[in-house]
């Protein structure tokens, strides 16, 4: 992996504001819509036959634009076979947030264990609405510690280093790493610190990888 090009235009704006939230009830109505007609495996023309609301009309519902009446959601749940209260089930999901006070990460096993590696989780939430499962750990290598350079695994993996040098190895790159520098990588190719170079090495890991359903 070479230095960090300027990568292409990111489609998400971390600094967006939401609909209001009448507006994200809609979205929210219409993203249920869609996944269960999906998952039926019929076309809007098909919904719109069994249901009579127009394919336009669906178009709307299914795109969030348009508040859809208490009579025409009957009718879309009849014809998906599900209760009416499916489809506000997204609008109504908590959003979590896990707060860590500094030290009380969770200390877990982990395949480096056994190489003196210790891991903290940072935090967890299961079931978020993303479809992405995030481990933040931080890793903590002492003098007692060995290297391990033969980590693989799914997803993608960032690390920061805090403190500390290590040369951690990426496939067939090895990359010198002190407090402030960062790496990014895809986690299925073998990866892991290969010459611990001074010490404590402390760093971040987040590890990211499809929810599985």
């Amino acid at each position: 992996m070479d230095s960090m090009n300027k990568p292409a235009a990111l489609t998400q704006d971390p600094h967006a504001l939401r609909e209001p939230k009448e507006n994200n009830l809609e979205i929210a109505i219409g993203h249920e819509v869609r996944a269960l007609r999906k998952k039926l495996g019929i076309t809007i023309a098909d919904l719109a036959s069994a249901t009579g609301i127009s394919m336009g009309m669906l178009s709307k519902i299914e795109n969030g634009v348009t508040s859809p009446s208490l009579t025409s959601l009957q009718a879309l749940a009849s014809a998906l076979g599900v209760p009416l209260t499916d489809f506000f089930r997204r609008y109504e999901e908590p959003r979590n947030a896990v707060f860590v006070k500094s030290g009380e990460g969770i200390a877990i096993e982990r395949r480096g264990t056994r190489a003196g590696h210790e891991y903290n989780l940072l935090g967890h939430i299961d079931n978020n609405t993303s479809g992405v499962v995030v481990e933040p750990y931080l890793l903590t290598l002492t003098e007692e510690s060995s290297s391990f350079p033969a980590f693989q695994h799914e997803g993608m993996e960032f690390i920061y280093m805090l403190e500390g040098e290590v040369r951690y190895r990426h496939g067939d790159q090895l990359y010198y790493m002190q407090a402030g520098d960062s790496l990014f990588f895809d986690a299925d190719a073998r990866h892991g610190p290969e010459e611990l170079l001074s010490f404590p090495i402390r760093y971040l890991s987040i590890i990211c990888y499809p929810a599985r359903a």
